[in-house]
């Protein structure tokens, strides 16, 4: 057991912890503590605490239960091999630490992982006490996001469902090559074995709800997963070819990305630098496009270059549109919805906003340019009543004309 105080203790494992950005709530179930019953809300509004690399906040305790570990994955700053200051907490003084900063309204929850000490049984023993703790002895009704791991028991892996509102499990990199190379003690199959599982176990538990008023809740926020990018070769189509199977065959709520950053005494094999942030941020915007406007994975992969990555000076669906710029122009009083969400420039809200308009009127230029932000990014691509970008759309300038410009701030502006 670790003689450091618990301040010093927190300090070392809330660091460890920030390389973890799987953690967002969205699409838990609604708790509250109306009525002087229990405590904790998933409602509301808490002070943000844990941050990931780049800097995001999160308004979550996001703790580690111990950075010891018996794994050596070369990527991880936690490796049973890397110099770094180590720590531990009971499971009791992790109930502890949530119940005393969610009273003082510093959190809305509570995002638990672990290095693996002792054995994956064991560790995955300790998260699900910390669960059980908060919410059996303390009522909580928080939101509460484990990390589970996948070579623990399986039997353990879905009693954490039971506590948690999200549980989630890394499959660590985008290829099995890359997973063998830099993590030799895990194993891909059994990753997705364990996903799995608790995608039949989520289905179950909705079954059991659909029948029975008082059947347990299992992870009502569903699994997540998160890959690091940038510390193998894999390419953004591999990448995106592999969320895509993720999402399809385990029913995951979210795939993260998280860019790889190099650590203290990193091993030789990881790269010297992290790729840059904007790819992370491009990988986003693609999964964006599949789960929400109705992209295709073959249509993102694409988009990308030889080398199978997305374009970073711009975002993926202005990349697809230049290189399929047959599809274009889209008459925005004819087009349908689903085509209208590929027309760059044009998100949800500003398509909303023209299909209710050109129920009314035949929309001209100036209309379309009221309902969006930027009629300049939107105008080469679309028709109007009174606009027809003949020739636009086949300038071989076109990608000067609407992608973003860049310009070197400057140290001291006038």
């Amino acid at each position: 057991m670790s003689k450091n105080s618990i301040l010093e203790r927190l300090a070392i494992l809330a660091d460890a912890a920030k390389y973890d950005a799987s953690c967002a709530s969205s699409g838990t179930a609604k708790r509250n503590s109306l009525g002087g019953k229990g405590i904790g809300s998933t409602e509301g509004m808490g002070i943000c605490h844990a941050y990931a690399p780049d800097g995001r906040c999160i308004s979550l305790l996001k703790i580690l239960l111990t950075n010891h570990c018996i794994f050596d994955c070369h990527y991880c700053i936690n490796r049973k091999s890397s110099n770094v200051r180590r720590a531990r907490f009971t499971p009791q003084e992790v109930a502890d630490l949530t119940i005393s900063f969610y009273r003082r309204n510093y959190i809305e929850g509570l995002f638990l992982s672990s290095g693996i000490v002792k054995s994956a049984d064991r560790t995955m023993e300790q998260l699900i006490e910390s669960a059980r703790i908060l919410r059996e002895d303390h009522d909580f009704r928080g939101y509460i996001h484990l990390k589970t791991i996948p070579e623990a028991d399986a039997e353990l892996v879905h009693r954490a469902g039971f506590y948690a509102d999200r549980v989630s499990i890394n499959v660590e990199l985008p290829t099995d090559r890359g997973l063998t190379r830099l993590a030799p003690d895990k194993n891909a199959r059994q990753i997705e074995g364990a996903m799995g599982r608790t995608r039949a176990d989520i289905l179950d538990a909705r079954d059991a709800r659909t029948r029975f008023k008082y059947a347990p809740r299992f992870a009502p926020a569903g699994q997540s997963t998160q890959m690091i990018v940038g510390a193998d070769q894999a390419s953004d189509a591999d990448i995106v070819n592999r969320a895509n199977r993720l999402y399809g065959k385990f029913g995951l709520r979210r795939v993260y990305y998280s860019a790889f950053s190099p650590i203290p005494d990193s091993s030789a094999v990881l790269p010297l630098k992290r790729p840059p942030l904007v790819r992370e941020h491009r990988l986003y915007q693609s999964d964006w496009l599949i789960r929400f406007y109705g992209y295709r994975a073959s249509e993102v992969v694409a988009a990308t270059d030889s080398h199978g990555n997305l374009p970073l000076d711009m975002d993926p669906k202005l990349a697809w549109a230049l290189k399929f710029r047959e599809t274009f122009p889209l008459d925005v009083n004819r087009a349908p919805r689903e085509m209208l969400y590929r027309v760059p420039g044009l998100g949800v809200t500003a398509v909303n906003r023209i299909v209710a308009a050109r129920r009314h009127k035949s929309l001209r230029l100036e209309d379309v340019a009221r309902l969006t932000v930027s009629i300049a990014k939107v105008r080469p691509f679309i028709c109007a009543a009174d606009w027809r970008p003949t020739r636009l759309i086949d300038r071989g300038d076109l990608r000067s004309l609407v992608a973003p410009r860049h310009e070197q701030m400057e140290l001291f502006p006038a």
